[in-house]
């Protein structure tokens, strides 16, 4: 069993009988306990018919067990006072609940009903269908969202993380229990898995109490699962869209590295630098207040397993398109040559303060360790973290930089 602290709350790893690696976040005196369990399986596990499936499936994992309806599933922890949650990303789907202290023994017995006999009914299947395919229509409905897949689809292209995690109205019709089961037994395995725990009860009595209900997990993963390559990577692409929007959206991105990698650090540093939170961001800076070019312009990243993808997005008048992405490109050319110690010590002092108000929020921090012993096999302390943003240097910002100094660029432009 490996131990170790970040900040105040003490964490502990063991492996289960099942073969499940468990994660144990100790909050003495919290009156409120966490437990789920993350899988290693979303949208990038996929199969070319199966386009959105991880995703469905996790909306219809909670519409009936063995012995259980769905309408059991939805109070079991309501009715304490807690919350059901799940959510899919390209590489995890994630369940989980949230609930007063002193109901742990339900809360896992209920999650481990679902991830181990979860029927998919047919009839529940119907119903929900229809409920993600209005939130399908809902993201086409939003330009500033939609212009994130399609950006991605064209980025990943010909590779499994070069599709929408939620799928299309055609590939949903082929959704029944059958197809959702046998997902679920491909890749519902104790070692595709992580449980986690974040609470006041102690690690022994957490880790017997998981023993007792997980154990009846399956264990290896089919061998013929895994299903992702490490995307090639293609040239930078300038593409224009025309759609019926009154503003001008536009994403500006290249890859980066994985979440992985060390020099995912110098990535982070240089997304709040340039478009981060911050009213100070260097983006927000000039296209929004000294020019009044734009209500919002962010920065951002996604780090996968085997790669990342840093974007930036805007929306503005479309006379105003083409002035903003030079904006953007000046502001990247200037930092990668211009970028003072000073300024940089004062980025590194901003971020880490920012790193410190969010380690407040319990629930992310829970999620995002478990996420990490999924991945790395490890947990990434605090002051692990804080020491690798004190050490970066003017050329890790500047390497981190150059791929976006020749980005890939997809705009959507209203209709004229």
């Amino acid at each position: 069993m490996a131990t170790g602290s970040m900040r105040s709350n003490p964490k502990s790893i063991t492996i289960l009988g099942c073969g499940m690696p468990a994660l144990h976040i100790g909050c003495r005196g919290s009156a409120v306990e966490i437990f789920g369990v993350i899988v290693r399986a979303g949208s990038r596990d996929e199969r070319p018919d199966e386009f959105g499936l991880a995703h469905f499936v996790e909306h219809t994992i909670f519409k009936g067990t063995g012995h259980r309806r769905s309408a059991h599933i939805i109070k079991r922890m309501e009715a304490v006072g807690g919350e059901l949650n799940a959510y899919t990303t390209k590489e995890e789907t994630v369940i989980y609940s949230i609930f007063p202290a002193g109901n742990l023994a339900r809360a896992v017995e209920l999650i481990t009903d679902l991830i181990t006999d979860s029927r998919f009914p047919n009839r529940e299947l119907d119903k929900e269908r229809e409920v993600v395919a209005d939130e399908i229509d809902s993201y086409l409905d939003c330009p500033s969202e939609a212009i994130f897949d399609d950006f991605e689809d064209m980025i990943f292209a010909g590779s499994t993380l070069g599709h929408n995690i939620l799928g299309d109205r055609d590939s949903l019709r082929h959704f029944d229990s059958e197809v959702c089961r046998h997902f679920v037994g491909r890749n519902y395995r104790a070692d595709n898995m992580v449980a986690f725990y974040s609470g006041p009860r102690s690690e022994n009595v957490v880790f017997r109490l998981l023993d007792r209900y997980l154990t009846f997990v399956p264990g290896t993963v089919d061998g013929n699962r895994k299903l992702d390559v490490v995307p090639d990577v293609l040239p930078s692409f300038t593409s224009n869209r025309c759609l019926a929007t009154h503003q001008a959206h536009c994403v500006i991105g290249a890859r980066t590295a994985s979440y992985l990698d060390a020099r995912r650090y110098a990535t982070a540093l240089l997304t709040n630098i340039t478009g981060g939170p911050g009213m100070n961001s260097l983006l927000n800076v000039a296209l929004r207040e000294r020019r009044g070019l734009v209500y919002n312009v962010e920065a951002s990243t996604a780090l996968f397993s085997d790669c990342g993808l840093m974007t930036v997005y805007f929306g503005c008048d479309p006379e105003d398109s083409r002035r903003c992405r030079e904006l953007v490109e000046d502001t990247f050319a200037r930092l990668a040559t211009d970028l003072t110690d000073r300024q940089l010590d004062a980025a590194k002092h901003q971020y880490l303060g920012q790193l410190v108000v969010a380690s407040e929020n319990r629930e992310n921090n829970t999620l995002g360790a478990a996420r990490s012993l999924l991945w790395r096999k490890e947990l990434i302390d605090e002051a692990y973290t804080h020491e690798a943003i004190r050490s970066l240097t003017s050329a890790d910002i500047t390497a981190a930089i150059e791929p976006m100094l020749t980005p890939s660029i997809l705009t959507f432009s209203p209709k004229e």
